[in-house]
């Protein structure tokens, strides 16, 4: 049965390190981290640009998102997962150190912070920010992924799906669902439907926290479900009816399920009507009488 399925499967054995700069590795993790990054800055400068607002807003909540995502992420790790480990080193997130994990529904606490902040000091509405959010953080969770699957990390149980991965740096010999993908993929479509009801149907001015109730739905959904079949992340969820990462996922999923039918039940918003463009008052060519 092994044969078959290493006859089916992939075999996965990617060195996370690119390369090396003075001693020091440059790994596909990182790479896809700060990729995430600068796509995000790409589709915030298009938001900006077709909402007319002035540059500052841009490098604002960019800096805000960047900062909140990074902290917050790592600090959840340690709260969520090695709470010993932080109250011993409380000081340890911090200073960022990379062998640790980082959790993203400790990067959501983060972000949701971070944007309150961002929308308090340029005095837009809160809800503003979170619509907008979901498509860079749809895209940028996408990324990210991808990165662990570089790293070999955080993949699921065993299978005999044809799309099994045999992770072999971390001595597997047997097909193992590669839930990385799954996320990948997931957050890819999220962030696919996301853009197009911003950029084509105006969706988020007509309604607005109704994309990002279908944010926090879609999202935290599709990672409650793909949990079952994925690895513990740590030892004390092998007990667990349902692991650290479904338990934190039910309050996002209630919050998006709230935040959704609130803002349905409101009328739709007019949406201005662009200003047309200016006619010139003699038609060109013709000589004022």
């Amino acid at each position: 049965m092994t044969s078959l399925f290493s006859f089916l499967s992939v075999t996965w054995d990617v060195n996370p390190v690119i390369f090396h700069i003075f001693g020091r590795g440059i790994r596909w993790y990182g790479l896809l981290w700060g990729l995430a990054f600068v796509v995000g800055y790409r589709i915030f400068e298009k938001i900006v640009k077709r909402e007319d607002l002035p540059t500052k807003v841009l490098e604002s909540i960019f800096w805000y998102t960047v900062v909140a995502t990074v902290f917050g992420a790592k600090l959840g790790h340690y709260l969520f997962y090695e709470p010993a480990e932080f109250f011993d080193h409380p000081f340890r997130a911090l200073f960022l150190e990379w062998q640790g994990g980082f959790a993203s529904h400790g990067a959501a606490i983060g972000i949701l912070i971070g944007l309150w902040l961002f929308s308090w000091k340029n005095k837009l509405p809160y809800v503003w920010s979170l619509d907008r959010i979901g498509i860079v953080v749809a895209s940028g969770g996408a990324l990210i992924r991808l990165g662990n699957l570089m790293n070999s990390e955080i993949y699921g149980t065993p299978t005999d799906l044809p799309w099994g991965f045999i992770f072999v740096r971390n001595g597997e010999t047997v097909p193992m669902h590669p839930t990385q993908l799954y996320e990948a993929l997931a957050y890819l479509v999220l962030f696919g439907v996301l853009y197009y009801l911003y950029f084509k149907k105006d969706l988020v001015r007509k309604r607005p926290g109704v994309m990002f109730g279908i944010f926090l739905i879609v999202l935290f959904v599709a990672r409650f479900f793909i949990e079952f079949v994925k690895n513990p992340q740590v030892a004390f969820e092998e007990s667990m009816a349902l692991d650290m990462g479904q338990w934190l996922s039910v309050p996002f999923i209630v919050a998006g399920i709230v935040i959704l039918a609130l803002a349905l039940r409101r009328s739709p918003m007019p949406v201005p009507a662009p200003k047309p463009a200016s006619v010139p008052k003699t038609a060109p060519g013709c000589k004022k009488k």
